[in-house]
């Protein structure tokens, strides 16, 4: 399965941690890079998530941010209902003693420990922290995969292509064989002493060796033949594609500089042209 590495997906969850929202966006990367952006109080948690992250993805950069809604951490409020009773019942015992004492409820929940910070599962904040990721991880899977099919079919399309040139080009060098030993023996002719016989073929023979294009030809049948299985491997297969571009390129750079015709030159530089679209391609395949 092809999948980009470019895409965006997000996912919310409400547990004992609050409600949490997960945003996860990756970009290409020849490596896998994460850059996550947690809650000081969930930081504890980042190694889990790295390794929950590089189990579903295999390269690109990723920028992971978890968030938690603020109203929902503020419910976790709890209020020390003994201690402020305690309070309450000082403050009637000293208002004879100072006449006017008056104590505003505000400064009641300023006074150390009357209100807290409600205590987390940590537990269950680990399940729902999971459980958002896991989600957001699928619904970008899904865009990576949707957008991997369209790159998919593109590859394929410029495949064709070299396909076409390769059998072209077939044709075309038993009619530049000919037309190399014809200009070959012009140009003997002109000279004022007839030539050996023996020494036209060797140079004939010398100049169809330099400009023999049959292995480029077979490498780059080869090597659309293996694309195309790659393609339809169920893994990351984006490392084996740059590689095959390479090769594709080192082969169309070696036909062009054989060339002896105009029609192989134009052949090369079209699928450099091809090659180099199908390049682009490959950089965003995971």
């Amino acid at each position: 399965m092809i999948r980009s590495m470019t895409a965006y997906a997000s996912a919310e969850s409400a547990g004992p941690a609050g409600t949490l929202g997960c945003e996860v966006r990756t970009v290409n990367h020849r490596y896998l890079e994460l850059s996550p952006r947690l809650p000081d109080d969930l930081r504890s948690h980042e190694p889990l998530l790295r390794e929950r992250v590089a189990a579903r993805l295999s390269r690109g950069k990723v920028d992971l941010t978890i968030r938690r809604n603020g109203e929902a951490r503020g419910a976790a409020l709890e209020v020390d209902d003994m201690l402020l009773a305690r309070l309450a019942e000082l403050q009637r015992e000293l208002m004879p003693r100072f006449q006017g004492l008056n104590v505003e409820f505000t400064e009641l929940l300023r006074f150390p420990g009357v209100l807290r910070q409600a205590e987390v599962d940590a537990e269950a904040q680990q399940v729902a922290l999971l459980d958002v990721l896991e989600r957001a991880l699928d619904a970008l899977t899904a865009t990576r995969e949707r957008e991997g099919a369209k790159l998919a079919a593109l590859l394929r399309e410029r495949l064709d292509g070299i396909e076409r040139i390769v059998a072209q080009v077939r044709t075309w060098m038993p009619e530049i064989r000919a037309a190399l030993r014809t200009r070959l023996e012009s140009r003997l002719a002109d000279l004022a002493q007839p030539a050996d016989p023996g020494r036209l073929e060797q140079e004939l023979v010398l100049q169809v060796t330099r400009s023999d294009v049959d292995e480029e030809l077979d490498r780059l049948a080869t090597h659309v033949v293996e694309t195309r299985r790659v393609l339809g491997l169920d893994e990351p297969v984006g490392r084996r594609l740059d590689f095959l571009m390479q090769e594709f390129n080192r082969e169309a750079n070696t036909l062009g500089s054989k060339s002896v015709d105009s029609r192989t030159t134009r052949a090369a530089v079209e699928l450099k042209v091809l090659i180099e679209q199908m390049r682009e391609q490959v950089q965003n395949i995971e």
